[in-house]
């Protein structure tokens, strides 16, 4: 496992995605913004839960877009001694992600 408070963090790998990964995120808020307005208006619970799962599929493709800017950044343009460090370090960020479930 990888300590981070002993090692500098890495420049952000997301960079060249920001605006793209910012109106996806935008849109993950109104939706969330649409949930909480279905719960107040007392909606039914299928289409709460429906909409719910529509918002964390769009978060998981915020995660995977996060995923692919950092391993085309962060894991492979870094030298080798360091690639395997920042591969075991993502396994476990994904691990963290999935294992939420």
């Amino acid at each position: 496992m990888v300590d981070s408070s002993t090692q500098p963090a890495p420049e952000a790998g997301h960079s060249r995605a920001t605006q793209a990964l910012l109106r996806r995120l935008a849109r993950v808020e109104g939706q969330v913004r649409g949930v909480a307005k279905m719960v107040e208006n007392d909606r039914y619970c299928i289409d709460v839960l429906q909409q719910i799962s529509a918002v964390q599929a769009a978060l998981d493709k915020v995660a995977l877009g996060l995923v692919d800017e950092h391993v085309a950044h962060c894991v492979l343009d870094a030298s080798p001694g360091r690639q395997e460090e920042l591969a075991q370090e993502l396994t476990t960020a994904i691990g963290r992600l999935v294992g939420r479930r």
